[in-house]
């Protein structure tokens, strides 16, 4: 096998600068590759990590899946029911206190209430669409990170201060309101109610930033008019892979609506299979074209060496160490420009990874450019490399290995 190799490695030296310009095709398309994937998944990971660290890992709400049972249809035999009124209840999440107990025993992770609505703030003439969240504090602080994401103030002063209200940076920004300032409240029932900035947090997810305040689950109760009532609960798992899982064992025991965080933005995460599979295509593509350099210099070699394959084959070289040899001649291209791809690849991740900036307006805050630093990477991209080296040295090998001896010496084509 090692005389295979010497010949091999004569052969490519041979056709240096050819040899030279296919080892930097497998390079470019190894290396690139390397860098795209590590940008691509970077900012999948980062997305998704800001969502499970922004949002609930399941969120019951006082809703069902489907709409309940008319008692009609259970007493009478009707077809078809007219004239039904709309369910005006505006409990929310009906027996809270019991339904808590029974989630706090089920469900393996944290549990905290809270009454939601729309509302708008008004300051100084400026008008702000407000999602208003009613919590309570020390719960909340388990089951978010909004504690952490405060610039200033505290979310403990809503404890303390059923006047107070805590806002996003982007709201106050809006408004032209800081901390300190009161401002005023109200909802679509015409409940005013004048709010004292206590405290402005800054997650990074543009949406909660901009349109989002908390006061006490009190405050709340009393600016919607549903006095003990809540209509959302927030959990955070201790396994947040399980999420799918316990949202539909919630759903079956107490029948309202459990949503997983995956579930919740299920199309996201979706249009991000759909990106990876069309960036590995995008990546065999390279190295498809990088393959064709090297089916291009090992086919002009064995064109070339046609006398030497008659000559390798008279003294007793069988057709098999003929594939063999030209095989490897690929391959040794192909291992030259993945490892070569390998340093291009890191290199480029780093750089990329290095790079920052400002830039807001979408769903997430970017400030920088995530890359995902994977070992697998680099593997998949071996792979393929050595894959197409691999059926680019194979086709002109097999072509060697059926040379006859007797027509290359007697001058036959």
């Amino acid at each position: 096998m090692r005389l295979l190799f010497d010949i091999a490695y004569t052969h490519i030296a041979g056709r240096l600068r050819q040899t030279v310009v296919s080892i930097v095709g497998v390079m470019l398309g190894v290396g690139f590759s390397i860098a795209m994937a590590a940008l691509m998944q970077g900012s999948q990971d980062d997305f998704v990590t800001q969502l499970i660290d922004a949002l609930p890992h399941v969120s019951v709400s006082d809703e069902t899946r489907q709409p309940p049972r008319q008692p009609a249809l259970d007493r009478f035999d009707a077809v078809e029911m007219f004239g039904l009124k709309p369910d005006d209840d505006r409990r929310g999440i009906r027996n809270p206190t019991e339904v808590l107990a029974l989630l706090k025993a089920l469900v393996p992770g944290r549990i905290a209430p809270a009454l939601t609505g729309q509302a708008v703030a008004r300051y100084g003439g400026g008008d702000v669409g407000l999602a208003v969240a009613g919590i309570e504090p020390a719960a909340e602080k388990r089951v978010s990170r909004i504690a952490k994401d405060m610039r200033e103030g505290s979310l403990d002063t809503l404890a303390a201060d059923p006047n107070g209200i805590v806002i996003g940076d982007g709201v106050a920004r809006k408004l032209g309101a800081g901390l300190g300032d009161q401002i005023t409240v109200s909802t679509s029932r015409g409940i005013l109610k004048r709010l004292k900035i206590v405290g402005l947090f800054h997650t990074g997810v543009t949406t909660q930033d901009d349109g989002t305040g908390y006061v006490g689950l009190k405050a709340a109760q009393i600016l919607f008019e549903r006095p003990n009532a809540i209509n959302q609960i927030k959990i955070r798992l201790d396994e947040v892979g399980q999420a799918r899982a316990v949202a539909a064992r919630i759903e079956r025991e107490i029948g309202y609506k459990s949503l997983s965080w995956e579930e919740a933005n299920q199309s996201l995460l979706e249009a991000f299979k759909i990106r990876n599979i069309i960036m590995f295509t995008v990546v065999g593509a390279i190295l498809l074209v990088a393959g064709f350099g090297i089916y291009n210099i090992v086919s002009t070699i064995v064109h070339e060496k046609a006398r030497d394959i008659a000559i390798l084959k008279s003294l007793g070289f069988a057709e098999a160490d003929m594939r063999h040899i030209f095989l490897i001649e690929g391959l040794m291209i192909g291992v030259l420009g993945s490892a070569a791809g390998w340093a291009l690849g890191f290199g480029l991740t780093e750089l990329l990874g290095s790079i920052r900036f400002e830039l807001k307006g979408g769903l997430t805050e970017v400030t920088h450019l995530p890359v995902a630093r994977d070992p697998l990477h680099y593997l998949i991209a071996a792979v393929f490399a050595l894959g197409s080296a691999g059926v680019a040295g194979f086709l002109p090998a097999r072509k060697a290995a059926k040379v006859k001896p007797v027509d290359i010496i007697r001058g036959a084509t």
